[in-house]
């Protein structure tokens, strides 16, 4: 597992794609997906951000956050955007930040105000996978992976 700058470092040009698609809409927004146990997984939107280094979401007291408090596995697909229908990936295991100070940091980055009923995960990256298309036509997608391990 890597955090993002790791990531960054690693693979850079993937990275950096990753990243406009992540922010492509003004602000971090993607799809979550949780697993729990041997039940179907979920889909949630949400908003995460690049924070010294560390993908990271504030979220709220719901499925998604006992879904990752739980198990800890996910993927992160960014939304579909046919103006700009490239996609950009990433999977891991989210985990629980108790700093006070990585707290604070987030927060101040945030496009919102968390309260303290928001937990904040970060997002450590197992895989990632960049799909390019000039335009929802193209097909298939040039595909770009990168894994950890």
């Amino acid at each position: 597992m890597a955090t993002w700058a790791e990531f960054e470092v690693a693979a850079p040009e993937l990275a950096a794609a990753g990243r406009r698609q992540i922010v492509r809409g003004g602000v971090g927004e993607m799809l979550l997906a949780t697993v729990r146990g041997d039940e179907p997984p979920r889909i949630h939107p949400i908003n995460v951000e690049i924070v010294e280094g560390r993908l990271y979401a504030f979220i709220l007291p719901s499925a998604k956050r006992r879904d990752l408090e739980r198990d800890g596995r996910y993927a992160l697909h960014t939304h579909q955007d046919p103006a700009s229908p490239s996609e950009f990936m990433v999977r891991g295991r989210a985990s629980v930040v108790d700093s006070v100070v990585r707290r604070s940091a987030a927060a101040a980055q945030w496009s919102f105000e968390p309260d303290d009923t928001y937990a904040l995960f970060e997002f450590s990256i197992e895989a990632a996978l960049l799909g390019v298309r000039e335009t929802a036509d193209d097909w298939p997608p040039v595909y770009s992976r990168w894994s950890a391990g």
